[in-house]
């Protein structure tokens, strides 16, 4: 996986959820790292930093139940609470045990979730502009979750253009077109369309609320990166985050909004190279 355009996922897990799309990336052996995407998007917005942190270890990606090439299907369950039970389940199948764990946006609460109701464990957490305060959501996530079955039945041309601007707006300098053509075109068929509003539509606050009382529990080294222009959860709520999780390192990337790996690859990664070096 040397070129954006050879960025595939070619081995599959089935799993409580579906069947998951997943790949690793560098020697066998070396420190595992597993990589978290947010909604919605896909693994694919990692392929910078995966291939950097390849290098140094062995890294995991995959794309979650309802997301990215994964499966879509009539009422599946890809909640918050189903994608950390199928987390847990896929470290079971990659028997690993105290991986390094980074994780994006809503990808952060899954991973949360794990640890802390599923038993997860982790040699160390690195959250990049997680979803884990609430309140969440931009007005926009908040119309369509309660109108879903109204925008699902929008003419594809128009349920296109809307996902090309939602996406749009994670991104602080804007995206060039052909990350943005490949970040929305699995929504943009018959089961993406369905997908895309089920995922909103089953995005409950109430997962992040039965986690949140407990960020003081965590026990292992966290770092909380957040990009400085993200629009969609303000870095207020990095810094508040850091501020409940014992020892937490809290570090802002400049010029970066919400989607920080395509904003600021280079900046990410060095931050999480160095956060993924130290002793742990």
């Amino acid at each position: 996986m040397t070129t954006d355009t050879e960025w595939q996922l070619t081995r599959t897990f089935t799993s409580t959820s579906g069947d998951v799309r997943w790949e690793w990336l560098g020697q066998p052996g070396r420190p595992p790292v597993v990589l978290l995407h947010g909604t919605p998007f896909s693994s694919y917005v990692w392929r910078a930093v995966a291939r950097s942190l390849a290098r140094d270890h062995q890294v995991f990606v995959w794309d979650m139940p309802g997301y990215g090439t994964s499966e879509k299907a009539a009422g599946q369950e890809v909640s918050l609470a189903a994608q950390g039970r199928v987390f847990t389940e896929l470290l079971g199948h990659w028997d690993l045990e105290r991986p390094l764990v980074v994780a994006h946006d809503f990808g952060g609460a899954v991973a949360l979730r794990a640890h802390l109701l599923h038993g997860a464990r982790y040699r160390a957490l690195a959250l990049v502009d997680p979803v884990a305060l609430a309140p969440w959501g931009s007005p926009f996530f908040r119309l369509v979750r309660e109108h879903a079955d109204v925008f699902e039945r929008l003419p594809p041309a128009l349920h296109a253009a809307l996902v090309r601007e939602y996406v749009t707006s994670a991104s602080s300098p804007g995206l060039h077109p052909s990350v943005l053509d490949r970040l929305v075109e699995p929504w943009l068929n018959d089961p993406g369309q369905a997908a895309f509003y089920r995922q909103i539509a089953q995005a409950d606050q109430r997962y992040t609320d039965e986690i949140q009382g407990r960020f003081g529990e965590i026990g292992i080294p966290v770092l909380v990166c957040w990009g400085e222009d993200d629009t969609w959860i303000p870095v207020a709520k990095g810094r508040e985050l850091a501020a409940l999780v014992p020892g937490a390192r809290f570090e802002s990337i400049a010029g970066a909004g919400h989607l920080v790996q395509e904003d600021a690859p280079a900046e990410l990664t060095a931050a999480l190279s160095a956060f993924l070096r130290q002793p742990l």
